[in-house]
C-alpha cells in the first residue's frame, strides 16, 4: 500500500473518531439538559408565588416579549354585545367574541376586554418582560404555616414541620448506606482473594439474587418482623435496606476488588499483616472510587424510598420520613404547586449535596472491572 493510501486512510479513520466523538458529547449533553431542565424549574418554582405559578410557567423568568396593558378605553355603558362594536378611538370595529379572545390590532397592539360589565378595553403593547418577582413565602409556609397576604398582613394556617421527617429520613438512610456497604466489602474481599470450598456457587446465588423483585419479599419479612416485634422501628428498615442491597454491592465491590495488584497483597502478608489488617488498611482505602459509587446509589434509593419505609416503619407522625409526608401533601395540599415544589426541593437538597460530593468517585467505580488485560 503506498504512503498516499495510508495517510488517506489513517485521515478518514481520524474523521470517523471525530464524528463519532462529537455524536456521542451531543447526545450526553443532550440528556444532561433533559434531567437538569425539571430541577431547574422545579427550582424556580419554589420561590414563585402561587398567583405567578398559576398564571405562567417558570419559564418566563427568562427575558420575553409579552403583551402588558398600555391604557385603558372606556366604552358607552349602553354599548350592544350582539352587534359589531366600534372603538373610535383606535378606528376599529370589532365583534364582543373578539374582545373576549383577544385581538392584535394592525399596530401590533392588543384589545381585550378589561371589565365586560362595566364596558372597559384593556390596549396592551408588546414588550419585553421577565416575571422575576421571587420570594421565601413558600417556603415559611411549608416549615411554620406563616403566609405573607400581597397587603402585608401575616396569615397562619397549620404548617408542615419537615424537620422531624427530615432527621427521620437521615436516621434511616446513613445507616442504611453503611452497613450493606461494610458487609459487602468484607464479601467482595473473601470472594475476591480467599479461597474456601463453594466460593463460586455461593457467589453465583448472590448474584442471582439481583432479579428477585423486591415486592415478592415484603410479605414474608413484615410476617417475621411482626414475630420479632420489631416493626415499626429504624431497626426495621435498617435490616430490610440491608438485605435488598447486598446482592448489588457485592457485585459492584468484587469487580473493584478483584482488580487489584496482586503484588501489594502479597507484600502485606509477606510483612506479617493479618487478613483483617489487609482489609481495613489497603482493601478500603483503594476501593474508595467503588464504595462511594454504590454509596450514592443506595443513598439515593434510601432517600426516596416510599414502599419499604410505609410497610416496615408506617406513617406515624414521629417516624415518617420525608417521602411520606410529601405523599400527605400532595393529599392534603394538591393545588398549592407553590408549596408542592418548596417541599419537593427541600427532600432534594441532602442527595444533592451527597451526590455532588462522591460524584469524582462515580464513573471509575461504575467501570470497576469492566476492563480486563
Amino acid at each position: 500500500m503506498s504512503a498516499t493510501a495510508m495517510s488517506a486512510r489513517a485521515a478518514s479513520k481520524r474523521r470517523q473518531e471525530l464524528v463519532g466523538a462529537l455524536f456521542v458529547n451531543i447526545m450526553l449533553a443532550l440528556i444532561c439538559l433533559l434531567w437538569t431542565i425539571p430541577t431547574f424549574g422545579l427550582l424556580v418554582s419554589s420561590f414563585r408565588d402561587r398567583d405567578a405559578i398559576t398564571s405562567s410557567g417558570w419559564w418566563t423568568i427568562f427575558p420575553h416579549q409579552e403583551f402588558i396593558k398600555a391604557s385603558t378605553i372606556s366604552l358607552p355603558r349602553t354599548t350592544a354585545m350582539d352587534q359589531p362594536i366600534t372603538i373610535p378611538e383606535l378606528g376599529v370595529t370589532v365583534t364582543d367574541a373578539q374582545l373576549q379572545a383577544g385581538t392584535p390590532l394592525p399596530d401590533g397592539r392588543s384589545i381585550k376586554w378589561e371589565s365586560r360589565r362595566q364596558r372597559t378595553i384593556a390596549v396592551s403593547t408588546k414588550q419585553w418582560t421577565s416575571n422575576t418577582n421571587f420570594t421565601l413565602d413558600n417556603y415559611s409556609s411549608v416549615l411554620t404555616g406563616k403566609t405573607r397576604n400581597p397587603d402585608g398582613t401575616i396569615q397562619s394556617d397549620a404548617g408542615t414541620d419537615f424537620s422531624g421527617p427530615f432527621l427521620n429520613s437521615v436516621a434511616v438512610a446513613i445507616p442504611a448506606t453503611v452497613i450493606p456497604i461494610l458487609i459487602a466489602a468484607f464479601a467482595a474481599y473473601g470472594f475476591a482473594w480467599m479461597r474456601f470450598p463453594g466460593r463460586k456457587i455461593l457467589f453465583t446465588i448472590i448474584v442471582a439474587l439481583l432479579v428477585v423483585p423486591l415486592q415478592l419479599a415484603l410479605v414474608p419479612i413484615l410476617r417475621d418482623y411482626v414475630g420479632l416485634k420489631i416493626n415499626g422501628t429504624f431497626l426495621a428498615v435498617w435490616l430490610a435496606h440491608t438485605g435488598f442491597g447486598l446482592p448489588l454491592a457485592t457485585y459492584l465491590l468484587y469487580n473493584y476488588i478483584s482488580e487489584l495488584p496482586r503484588e501489594i497483597l502479597e507484600s502485606a502478608f509477606i510483612d506479617g499483616a493479618t487478613p483483617f489488617t489487609i482489609f481495613t488498611r489497603l482493601i478500603l482505602p483503594l476501593s474508595a472510587p467503588a464504595l462511594a459509587a454504590f454509596a450514592i446509589f443506595q443513598f439515593l434509593w434510601v432517600w426516596n424510598d416510599y414502599l419499604v419505609a410505609l410497610i416496615f416503619i408506617g406513617a406515624t407522625p414521629n417516624v415518617q420520613v420525608l417521602t411520606m409526608l410529601l405523599a400527605n401533601m400532595v393529599g392534603t395540599r394538591g393545588q398549592d404547586w407553590h408549596l408542592l415544589t418548596a417541599g419537593a426541593f427541600i427532600s432534594m437538597l441532602l442527595p444533592l449535596v451527597v451526590f455532588f460530593s462522591l460524584q469524582r468517585f462515580f464513573v471509575r467505580g461504575l467501570m470497576a472491572g469492566s476492563v480486563k488485560g
